[in-house]
């Protein structure tokens, strides 16, 4: 009995001995790390040989392994966050550095902090672009750096922090248009105070006010109606310049001989104007056909081009070049006056422009495309438009009209109501959200490949920029392909495709697109579609890596399963399927173009596959997680029927 009491003892020592002694080693040298590299004030007073747990600011988990929150606001620490520090704390929850003096940018190893939940930066001096290592926290619930010296756009990749409920970032330098940021779960937003401007997008306007006071350039919303998109024409060479005031006075008799020169000037004028309107209503008058003011309805065939040499040598009066040209088949009867008169609402912003969503005053609703940095001349531009306003694909979304002239290049297409394929598969991941279904995936990777081949083989046209926010959705979920054919209207002095994860890596090197470029570009949109994770997220794991490297990475380790989309876990039977695709998708970003694929041959690929699975007539529905592997696939949830024949 005494014996068995001792070991109880003992064992009891041994325990509170070694909870007593745990030590989180590797955290515990990080945060000396930070202190001896960063200057303070005397307010912090860390002891090495005691445990990092009990140090103030400090707080560990129950077991005392690891640093769970680091506190430590107004204690007077000043410069920049020494990389390779802080970032070291991979189990970090809370990290309070507000109202210090620090400033410099956010170290990019801010990215390892994956467990993340709170980061209050506030009250510093930080600056920079909006840190991307930020971006990639997309547990983050609370993000506050408000009161510092930030500056640039605000990203869209802010959309990856799928769990805020509070995102701060009033009085910094931000600029350009807000973003269409997801606002489900998000109860506290404040950008106020900054430089940003353009239209408020719908998915913030429930914020008040105050959440965008002090941004000029900022309306709709809560804030005052925008104004149209389209500024207001240059005033013209001809009109009046005021002229500058002469320093000396004028002497009298030069006035006098000033007014009577004057009025003999306007009597010869008048007596002119009296001839030149006799001399008129002698002469028969000549019926004149109507003109439309500001349009020009052109066939596919002549679309582009000048109905006269001075068109085409650029001579044109300025009326002329105040023309807004559609194509003919268009189903729009709208002039340059009803766009200036529009309400705009920005859509998106990028490298080579700026999409606006433009109500017209009849309730027509249509996507003008704003263009910067046009490289080429007008008759050029006008001849690659000639071009794509003859493609006509139901997945291709139509270029309906053109606007050219010297400060303004315009482009007219259909607003796709849906949205596009990167807002429904990245833009909201919490709580609610309707999943993006496996049959669905596979419509809209079929009728992209479909639209894709069709601008490629009957449209002699690279698209240059495939991302998944330039493939835009009908109600039906199939796809439609927009901004295509643009690069050349650029020259040299844009990057062929702006999101960096797309980019075949000849195109790296060289800048030029191709046919087989885009189809690397949608094989990386395939593995988007597969995986869930966007080209350009940060959180695949090594700094670096793109799409492609990763999955090959993974699938090379036999771990394919880990590959996959969690959403996709859910549907029943589709295994063998989403591998198929796997293989496409791998064909298609193959580091040698000539090893890749014709868009038409992927057409067949995934046609084929389809023809596979639905021919059995056993296969669920991928797109109804409730129903076992016995369940019959009922009609309205089967797959389409392959189309014969390739686009």
């Amino acid at each position: 009995m005494v014996a068995n009491f001792g070991c109880v003892v003992l064992a009891s020592v041994l325990v509170i001995s070694l909870g007593v002694n745990s030590e989180p080693v590797q955290d515990k040298q990080a945060l000396l790390d930070f202190l001896s590299q960063t200057k303070h004030s005397n307010r912090i007073h860390w002891n090495s040989s005691t445990s990092a747990c009990d140090w103030i600011g400090v707080q560990c988990d129950a077991n005392r392994s690891f640093v769970y929150t680091l506190r430590l606001p107004g204690v007077g620490l000043v410069g920049s966050i020494p990389p390779n520090t802080i970032g070291r704390l991979n189990n970090l929850r809370v990290l309070s550095l507000r109202a210090n003096g620090l400033s410099g940018e956010i170290p990019a190893d801010f990215s390892n902090l994956t467990l993340l939940r709170s980061l209050y930066l506030q009250d510093n001096a930080f600056r920079g672009p909006f840190p991307s290592s930020v971006t990639s926290l997309t547990r983050l619930a609370r993000l506050d750096l408000s009161s510092n010296n930030f500056s640039g756009p605000i990203p869209f990749g802010v959309n990856n922090m799928t769990h805020l409920t509070g995102l701060f970032l009033q009085n910094n330098k931000f600029s350009g248009s807000l973003p269409s940021i997801s606002s489900g779960g998000l109860d506290e937003f404040n950008v106020a105070n900054n430089s940003l401007n353009g239209s408020i997008p719908d998915t913030l306007s429930k914020y008040p006010a105050s959440s965008f006071a002090g941004n000029l350039g900022l309306c709709g919303g809560p804030l005052r109606p925008c104004n149209p998109f389209f500024p207001s024409p240059a005033p013209s060479p001809s009109e009046p310049i005021s002229p500058t005031t002469s320093g000396r006075n004028l002497s009298t008799g030069a006035i006098i001989a000033i007014a009577v020169g004057s009025a003999i000037v306007a009597l010869l004028l008048l007596l002119l104007l009296i001839l030149c309107l006799r001399k008129r209503q002698r002469q028969p008058s000549k019926q004149k056909k109507p003109v439309a003011a500001d349009t020009r309805v052109v066939p596919p065939a002549e679309a582009g081009t000048s109905s006269s040499k001075d068109d085409i040598t650029g001579a044109s009066t300025e009326g002329e070049r105040n023309k807004l040209v559609f194509f003919e088949g268009g189903v729009y009867s709208f002039d340059l006056e009803d766009l200036l008169r529009a309400s705009a609402e920005v859509l998106g912003k990028g490298s080579v422009g700026t999409s606006y969503k433009a109500v017209l005053e009849e309730e027509t609703t249509v996507v003008v495309k704003r263009l910067k940095d046009v490289a080429v001349s007008k008759k050029e531009f006008e001849m690659q438009m000639e071009m794509l306003g003859k493609i006509r694909h139901e997945n291709v979304v139509p270029l309906r009209a053109f606007y050219y002239s010297k400060d303004e290049k315009l482009l007219v297409s259909d607003f796709m109501r849906d949205g596009s394929l990167s807002a429904l598969l990245h833009g909201s991941r919490g709580s609610g959200r309707t999943p993006l279904g496996w049959d669905n995936r596979m419509r809209i990777a079929l009728s992209t490949a479909r639209g894709l081949a069709h601008l490629h083989v009957s449209g002699k046209a690279v698209h240059g920029n495939i991302k998944a926010s330039n493939i835009l959705l009908r109600p039906d979920q199939e796809a439609c392909i927009s901004d295509f054919g643009l690069n050349p209207l650029f020259g040299n002095t844009t990057p062929p495709s702006r999101v960096a994860g797309y980019r075949a890596p000849e195109v790296l090197e060289t800048r030029k697109v191709s046919f087989k470029s885009d189809v690397y570009s949608f094989g990386v949109l395939l593995l988007e579609l597969l995986t869930g994770k966007a080209p350009n997220q940060a959180s695949l794991g090594e700094e670096g890596i793109d799409l492609p490297r990763w999955v090959q990475s993974v699938v090379r380790e036999e771990w394919t399963a880990e590959v996959f989309d969690v959403e996709l876990m859910r549907y029943h039977n589709i295994e063998e399927e989403m591998v198929q695709l796997l293989q496409i998708a791998m064909t298609c970003v193959s580091t040698v173009p000539d090893q890749r694929p014709s868009m038409p041959e992927v057409v067949r690929m995934i046609e084929e596959m389809n023809r596979v699975e639905t021919d059995d007539g056993l296969r669920q529905s991928s797109d109804d997680p409730s129903k076992g592997s016995d369940g019959q696939t009922p009609p309205t949830e089967s797959r389409t029927t392959p189309r014969s024949g390739t686009p």
